[in-house]
């Protein structure tokens, strides 16, 4: 017990020392993600052993569990339809070709750098490695040099892979032999995990919108407990996908659509868009709070799956995980905003900044659970790609957003017509993950 207490006091110690210089520390390339992760390092069993995998494997699992499901809802929920018609060519290209092209580059890579691998753990890898995280990259995101265009596309993007890549993690799981979702089949797994959840959290997720706007209109609810009304329907989306042996995962993500639009459409006709019932201030708690667990989620990241990977690196895992930041992210960026009239430092910009974090960091660790063949590898080059994506994208947000602000206020400077300076309507509005 005694162990357990100090991990939390450490936690809790690391979160309020970085609470205290975090203003003094956002304009250096010294980012939060930094901070959290070389923490957990240092608080692990490869430095320190504060942090004791072992015995706290239980509450572990829960807290990223509990982080991923808060995330997933929350970014769902404040994706507007007008994120994809205004400048939606940007958001658009990048999930609907760079996605689908990044999982098959990390697949295809995976196959001659990690021998060993079945097809569908080497599929595994390329999905589990394809979801980005705008927040380790955030001044790549919020710099007001960089072109709303650019930061709006990015955060969009960063908001609606991290779900569309759970399909193919199930099914992809499903495939192997020996893990939870291959018992139930392929068709199991289509019918629990993908339609049944799906059903689960629109259903959830709009009579939940409903009845929070309804208590609004008739001023039932303060402003503190709506904005408490928004995790409990996350996480009551996220416990009946589990319930029904669905994906907690993606019922909280479509709950968080569902959520979301129920608030919007529920709106009498000709009332502007604003608080209460605009799901902006409805969604700052559960925003707040997602960005905290994410947070702690990386420090116990370092401790349980970068620090011990540190001991045992080899060529191969390093080099697949550079491939993984470079080549499978900016080739198929290249290829999605083919003809698109961006710019090829724009292109170049938008290709680099695709950090991994949180979500990789789950599903690696929900395959260390289903205990894979291959499970021991697969989390090593998760914790190395994630790790190595946490410094240079940190380090180089700054530096890189400054230097493409340049080049566009050049450009612009010297009478180029530009794509990347049309101007996307209330993409203001959108929240850019900070930490």
């Amino acid at each position: 017990m005694n162990g357990e207490a100090w991990a939390m006091v450490a936690v809790a110690g690391v979160t309020a020392g970085y609470a205290l210089v975090s203003r003094r520390l956002a304009s250096t390339p010294v980012s939060s993600a930094m901070v959290f992760v070389a923490s957990g390092v240092l608080l692990g069993p490869a430095v320190l052993d504060v942090i004791d995998p072992e015995r706290d494997a239980g509450q572990i699992l829960t807290l990223l569990e509990a982080a991923l499901a808060l995330v997933l809802f929350s970014d769902a929920m404040t994706v507007r339809g007008r994120d994809l018609r205004f400048g939606g060519f940007l958001p658009g290209r990048l999930l609907g070709i760079g996605l689908p092209l990044s999982i098959g580059a990390g697949w295809l890579l995976a196959w001659p750098l990690l021998p060993g691998l079945t097809l569908w753990e080497l599929a595994l890898v390329g999905a589990v490695l394809a979801p980005t995280d705008a927040a380790l990259g955030r001044s790549a995101m919020t710099s007001p040099r960089v072109p709303a265009l650019v930061r709006h596309g990015l955060n969009v993007e960063s908001g609606l892979n991290d779900g569309m890549v759970l399909p193919f993690f199930v099914l992809f799981l499903a495939g192997i032999p020996g893990t939870s979702a291959a018992e139930e089949g392929i068709a199991g797994v289509f019918w629990r995990a993908l339609v049944l959840s799906t059903v689960l959290g629109l259903l959830v997720g709009g009579a939940g919108g409903r009845l929070l706007e309804a208590a609004q209109r008739r001023k039932w609810v303060s402003r503190e407990w709506a904005q408490l009304f928004v995790p409990a329907v996350a996480a009551a989306s996220y416990g009946l996908g589990v319930v029904v042996d669905g994906s907690g995962f993606i019922a909280a993500w479509v709950a968080g659509f569902a959520f979301g639009l129920a608030l919007r459409r529920s709106r009498p006709a000709g009332q502007a868009a604003g608080p209460p019932e605009d799901a902006g201030p409805t969604a700052a708690f559960s925003e707040r709070l997602g960005d905290l667990l994410a947070s702690v989620s990386l420090l116990v990241f370092g401790a349980v799956l970068l620090g011990p990977t540190l001991d045992d690196l080899s060529w191969p895992i390093v080099g697949y995980a550079m491939l993984s930041l470079t080549v499978v992210r900016m080739l198929p960026v290249a290829v999605a905003l083919a003809g698109s009239g961006l710019r090829p430092p724009t292109v170049a910009y938008i290709g680099w900044f695709g950090p991994r974090g949180l979500v990789s960091v789950v599903l690696g660790l929900l395959v260390l659970e289903e205990g894979v063949r291959g499970v021991d590898l697969l989390g090593r080059v998760v914790a190395v790609t994630v790790g190595l994506s946490v410094l240079l994208h940190g380090v180089s947000a700054v530096v890189l957003a400054d230097r493409y602000g340049r080049w566009r206020e050049e450009a612009t400077a010297a009478g180029r017509e530009l794509r990347e300076t049309v101007p996307v309507p209330g993409s203001g509005r959108r929240r850019v993950p900070g930490w």
